[in-house]
């Protein structure tokens, strides 16, 4: 039978009764299949014996060892348990907090393996954290390679390591292989079977190493053969546009005061053969702040557009939207262009109005937020869809946008450069485009950490740049106060801000509460350099592009993404101009924080900070569907297993080469395996 198939449920495991079974299910396993797949997190190599003399080598350390003595330690609610021993070279205490049973366990005169983590206190090597199994029985736990396992209360490693075993004994040898026998020749891989058993109870660790790549090579070779079928469904042939001239977009090129980038010249060329396809684009562009994305996707929508035929640009918030509508249209009303702008906040007559010119096909490209895909929302011909940081909308959400049209092209874009493994893994079934070069003339952004309490060197280094003519930004955590946490907050640092630190200088402030006609009237005047201190929250982390402003001060820094904080630092530096990014970090400050703040003095690439953020954070948070379940690998880790994916990716290409109907839904090959044993599904991936 396939793993996968294994659907009994875990009571039915010895050593499992129904409170353990309960305690599973919290982590998601039901079933055996789930249990067998609950691959060990780390391993612990035990066949090294210590002794007490060396306890604090390592970390943690193996001992063989004899009780000496029990004795307790007064406490509030009941006496502490703490056991002595003795090797042949020291003496020791085990402190055996809610573990009275031990002194049942533990009897004065018989030999122990211990493994523990010792420290000095009281004047004596103790241990809290050990455990232990006696040294006279047959050995189970020591002398061996110890799988570690993800827990959660009330689990301990021994119930988790006894389950598996007493899982494996009853299923190992029935379970089926998957991969194509090719495939497992090629890398060597023995039976699942086998290497099953071997994750879970190693006894070699160049075996266990080859079984653990097994079962991420698995892992990562079905995505790769979910993200081919996606790409099959999308491959449907269409009638080929008629070539144009682009002579609106030469149009455009003549009225820039600066030429395309290399990157954005390739990027263009590359949309361009995908629009003047018999299939339907699907592609995904990304670049790092400040590179000129947008203005490849306003290239790429004056082609559809001179071809006869409509574009939408579809924002995940109004004040990006607008943004937007606004940019486009200041470089291309003046081409013979006809621009408008759609969201829920556009009703009544303008907004039927609207409706009618687009229905009619008066209107050639519609920016807009959700609405873009409302019911009452029609196209006459739907040719293009740019879907500007693609991550803040759902699959069904762009599937709604997409039916709109017949077959229309499909441009992603993203500011948060994404890691190569991450992409390949989650849009693998789209072809990627990558801008990382940034118009000539910028200047990299110069990076200051300041402490809480040092702020006033940085009011004042600010109040340098706004007395030369320039704007700043001022980003707080929060909008309002809180009892819960002590944080500084946009309102109340508005004021603050206003009424004292810069009471010579206009003051404006924005966030998500705000209403957007007056969200809208603060961004146009700090467009203008009307206002000349913006203070915000995050709602300012895309789409801003003010030239004029240079300072960006984040307060309280450790609270944001290191992905966020470079999107906010991103919101400065977007002229020749020499620009500034403060970012002001707390004294109580977690390690995690310190190498977010470390990794943004070191580096300005958006490239490389994104693969730091995927180490500390995974690529669920990186995505923003952490939550979500999203991206949950059993084995693989994107941080480190690039090769496999890659070497996985490979493989499934060739084998589709070889066969291209492998993946239809008449073929039978691999459509067991996809459909009832994958560990993935297209809902799955879909998700986010």
């Amino acid at each position: 039978m396939y793993l996968r198939e294994i659907t009994q449920q875990t009571r039915y495991i010895k050593g499992i009764g129904p409170k353990i079974s309960m305690l599973l299910e919290k982590m998601g396993i039901k079933t055996v299949a789930d249990l067998l797949l609950q691959f060990p997190r780390d391993y612990e190599d035990r066949r090294v014996i210590r002794t007490l003399k060396n306890a604090f080598t390592d970390k943690k350390i193996n001992i063989i060892a004899t009780v000496i003595t029990h004795d307790y330690v007064p406490a509030k609610k009941r006496p502490i348990l703490k056991v002595y021993i003795k090797d042949q070279t020291d003496t020791a205490c085990l402190v055996c907090f809610g573990r009275d049973y031990l002194k049942n366990v533990l009897v004065p005169g018989k030999s122990f393996f211990i493994s523990g983590i010792f420290t000095y206190r009281f004047g004596e090597k103790q241990s809290s954290n050990f455990e232990v199994e006696g040294y006279d029985e047959e050995s189970d736990r020591f002398s061996k390679i110890i799988p570690v396992y993800p827990l959660t209360a009330g689990l301990s490693q021994i119930i988790m390591y006894k389950a598996l075993k007493n899982a494996l004994a009853l299923y190992a040898d029935k379970i089926n292989d998957e991969l194509p026998h090719s495939i497992r020749e090629k890398y060597n891989f023995t039976s699942k079977s086998a290497d099953l058993k071997t994750v879970h109870l190693p006894d070699n660790e160049n075996v266990l190493q080859r079984a653990v790549k097994h079962f991420k090579y698995e892992e990562l070779f079905y995505l790769q053969l979910i993200m081919a079928r996606r790409s099959l469904k999308r491959a449907v042939k269409r009638a080929v546009r008629t070539p144009i001239k682009h002579s609106l977009t030469k149009k455009l090129l003549k009225r820039l005061p600066f030429s395309l980038t290399a990157d954005q010249q390739h990027a263009v060329a590359s949309i361009y053969n995908d629009i003047f396809s018999p299939y339907p684009m699907a592609r995904l562009l990304q670049g790092d702040v400040g590179c000129g994305k947008t203005l490849v996707a306003l290239i790429s929508a004056l082609s559809v557009i001179e071809a006869g035929e409509q574009v939408v640009f579809m924002a995940p918030t109004e004040l990006l939207a607008r943004q937007h509508a606004e940019h486009i249209a200041l470089l291309t009303e003046p081409l013979g262009m006809n621009i408008a702008f759609l969201s829920g906040a556009v009703t009544g007559e303008q907004r039927k109005l609207l409706l009618s010119a687009l229905q009619n096909g008066k209107i050639n490209l519609l920016v807009g937020t959700h609405a873009l895909f409302s019911t009452d929302v029609n196209y006459k011909k739907l040719g293009l869809i740019i879907i500007d940081e693609q991550h803040r909308f759902g699959v069904v959400q762009r599937k709604a946008l997409v039916e709109k049209g017949f077959n229309p092209d499909l441009l992603l874009m993203t500011a948060t450069p994404i890691p190569r493994s991450l992409a390949l893994t989650v849009f693998g079934d789209l072809k990627t485009t990558t801008i990382k070069t940034k118009p000539a003339g910028r200047k990299p952004i110069i990076t200051h950490l300041a402490r809480e309490g040092n702020e006033d060197k940085v009011y004042k280094r600010v109040r340098d740049e706004l007395q030369a003519g320039r704007q700043a930004y001022f980003i707080y955590p929060l909008i309002q106060e809180s009892e819960k946490i002590d944080l500084k907050a946009a309102e109340s640092m508005y004021k603050n801000l206003k009424n004292h630190v810069f009471k010579d200088f206009k003051v404006g402030l924005i966030h998500s509460k705000i209403h957007e006609d007056k969200k809208k009237i603060t961004m146009e005047e700090f467009a203008q350099g009307y206002i000349q201190v913006l203070v915000a929250t995050s709602v300012v982390e895309v789409g801003v592009d003010i030239a004029n402003a240079t300072c960006m001060v984040i307060e309280h820094a450790e609270h944001f993404g290191l992905s966020q904080l470079h999107q906010l630092r991103g919101r400065v530096g977007r002229s020749n101009l020499q620009s500034y990014a403060f970012l002001i970090y707390s004294r109580q400050i977690t390690e995690d924080a310190v190498k977010r703040l470390q990794t943004m003095m070191q580096t300005d690439d958006g490239f490389k900070i994104a693969e730091q953020d995927l180490k500390i954070r995974g690529p669920g948070a990186l995505l923003g569907v952490e939550q979500s379940g999203f991206l949950k690998l059993n084995i693989a880790d994107l941080t480190h297993d690039l090769s496999i994916l890659l070497s996985a990716r490979e493989d499934v290409n060739k084998l589709l080469s070889s066969d291209p109907g492998l993946l239809k839904p008449e073929h039978n090959v691999l459509r067991d395996v996809l459909n009832k044993t994958a560990p993935f599904k297209d809902k799955f991936l879909e998700s986010g």
